[in-house]
């Protein structure tokens, strides 16, 4: 079953123009961030969390309207600001970071519109489970960094929803835990000129 993420992407195009060729574009660690919202008892309140460390590849090329997306998120930087919280999450009923350290999302940029894509499509792989993806893309932007004129920099707010136990994670579904998790994703990248 393919499950929906709806990805906001400011991703600005340098002076309003398009890129020739294809361009790579890295994760900017301090600038990219995967927050989540999750049930907890089934309605009575709302967790929320966030991941702190990501890094990988963007690659864009209007021309040939296409492109790639390559990420990895650290699971262990998983924080919601209450450290029993977090190290249940890391733990072996969660996310199990000493086995599954990773997550990875690789997709393809695709349903280019006035040279921005609409959508990716690709591959999730969390707990070591991977299932297809679909990121439904809102905006699109690129711009010359307003503090680094040497680099471009492109910017992105996504959101969307998974099925925690697609994935392997259902615990507390027993207790009447929405396996449901909203995802909301910050990221930044950059090239040289």
């Amino acid at each position: 079953m393919r499950r929906s993420i709806s990805i906001l992407v400011p991703l600005a195009l340098i002076s309003g123009a398009v890129c020739a060729a294809p361009a790579s574009y890295d994760v900017d660690v301090r600038h990219t961030h995967v927050t989540f919202a999750a049930d907890h008892f089934g309605g009575l309140s709302v967790w929320r969390g966030l991941f702190s460390a990501s890094a990988g590849k963007v690659v864009l090329d209007t021309a040939a309207q296409g492109g790639t997306v390559d990420i990895t998120i650290d699971a262990a930087s998983v924080l919601t600001g209450v450290a029993d919280l977090d190290k249940h999450l890391k733990s072996g009923e969660f996310l199990d970071v000493a086995k599954f350290p990773t997550a990875t999302y690789k997709g393809k940029l695709a349903s280019f519109k006035n040279g921005a894509p609409t959508e990716v499509l690709g591959d999730l792989t969390l707990h070591g489970v991977t299932r297809p993806v679909k990121l439904s893309i809102a905006t699109f932007k690129c711009m010359a960094h307003p503090m680094q004129k040497d680099k471009e920099v492109c910017g992105a707010n996504a959101q969307g929803e998974i099925n925690r136990e697609e994935f392997g994670v259902a615990w507390g579904k027993p207790m009447g835990f929405d396996m449901a998790v909203r995802l909301y994703i910050q990221i930044e990248a950059t090239r040289p000129k």
